[in-house]
């Protein structure tokens, strides 16, 4: 029996997923539904490219629209999409020699403590740490890590007064390519505090099946 057809229904998928804007468009959709606007703003697009992006996406299947009034919002069409992106990242970290000297080119992590999830859970829990969520609150508020602290990145610098000295300030955001974060600790670090980086961000925290409050 030939499988061309069902294998070829099944790379339309695949495809879909073979632009790194998209990705971004993506990752954006993990963290909250989101207008067309804001999304074009949030990626550095056109409204008219990221809708054409959008586009292909939703005939993919990955993503799912609603209508409110004049505006679109979007969303992931389910969980599994970004278990399915976080996956993708996993793999291509693993067998692609350029991912890894790319995103070190972009995302230098040189002197930074990194913090794994298990490390973290247990540092929360015990009061030695204090977990910081740096996107921007919207994000936040459609689901953070439990106990975790907003303050997005744009405001750290006028509100470091909330943050503790006498513990550690582990920073998370988006993903585990998320800047915002590197920034984050390297803010808090130049101030005095101690700070380390989680080393995945809420994408993979959910994909992991882990607790994410809203």
């Amino acid at each position: 029996m030939d499988h061309t057809d069902l294998f070829s229904a099944v790379a339309a998928t695949g495809k879909a997923f073979a632009h790194g804007k998209r990705l971004e468009i993506l990752l954006l959709l993990a963290q909250a539904e989101r207008p067309v606007q804001d999304l074009a703003d949030a990626a550095q697009l056109k409204i008219t490219t990221a809708s054409a992006h959008l586009q292909v996406l939703r005939q993919a299947g990955l993503v799912a629209a609603r209508n409110e009034g004049t505006k679109i919002f979007y969303r992931l069409a389910g969980d599994d999409v970004a278990e399915l992106m976080s996956l993708l990242c996993r793999v291509a970290d693993a067998h692609r020699a350029e991912v890894e000297s790319t995103r070190r080119a972009h995302l230098d992590d040189t002197g930074l403590r990194m913090v794994g999830r298990d490390e973290l859970m247990a540092a929360a829990t015990s009061g030695r740490a204090m977990v910081l969520d740096v996107r921007p609150a919207n994000e936040y508020a459609a689901g953070h890590i439990p106990g975790a602290v907003s303050v997005p990145l744009e405001e750290l610098a006028d509100r470091l007064a909330e943050i503790p000295e006498d513990i550690e300030i582990v920073a998370y955001c988006r993903g585990r390519y998320c800047v915002m974060s590197y920034d984050a600790v390297r803010l808090l670090a130049a101030n005095g505090r101690d700070a380390a980086l989680l080393d995945e961000g809420i994408l993979e925290w959910r994909s992991a099946g882990l607790p994410v409050t809203a």
